[in-house]
């Protein structure tokens, strides 16, 4: 799948009852990952996702390509197999950057959805603040933008694709042992 974006002026949202749904599957997104509770969190995404982080370029407002481009420089560009190993990572002993753990804390807010126009896929947007603690003083924040395609079907909600736009231009953390 490809991320495709709407003009605004021809989004239908989704109806109120599927949006509140939606906003409850990313809380429940966050618990898990402040949690680190990874293989339960795994279970949210689809297996085909796509999950990437452009890096953010600094270019002029008349450059047609905007602040990133697919295909250029990314943190993260994963799919399903990727970010099962990153999970797994997690879990050995010579994952020392985590030991002790890192403790996280993942907000969500303004979260949109729309329709895209094909049954079970559904355009959501929504913002976080992810914020890492280690040790005494080691401390980030993160600040960005999330753009998803959810499958909606069969009573669940699945990440069928993920495009995190950070704020930051250039990101100063020692590590990117998170997940947004």
């Amino acid at each position: 799948m490809t991320v495709q974006t709407v003009p605004m002026l021809d989004e239908i949202p989704v109806a109120d009852e599927l949006l509140r749904r939606i906003e409850r599957f990313y809380y429940r997104e966050a618990r898990l990952l402040d949690r680190e509770a990874y293989a339960d969190w795994l279970t949210l995404l689809d297996p085909g996702i796509r999950y990437w982080m452009p890096a953010m370029e600094t270019r002029k407002r008349g450059d047609q390509r905007g602040p990133w481009t697919d295909g250029e420089m990314s943190y993260f560009d994963d799919d399903f197999a990727m970010l099962r190993v990153r999970v797994a990572r997690y879990e050995q002993p010579s994952a020392w950057a985590d030991n002790p753990a890192t403790r996280h804390l993942h907000i969500v807010t303004n979260i949109e959805a729309i329709e895209t126009g094909t049954p079970g896929l559904v355009r959501a947007f929504s913002c976080f603040e992810n914020v890492r603690n280690r040790n005494e003083k080691d401390q980030d924040i993160i600040h960005g933008r999330r753009e998803d395609l959810l499958k909606v079907g069969d009573g669940r909600i699945t990440i069928a694709e993920r495009r995190i736009l950070i704020v930051q231009n250039i990101l100063l953390s020692k590590n990117l042992n998170t997940f947004f």
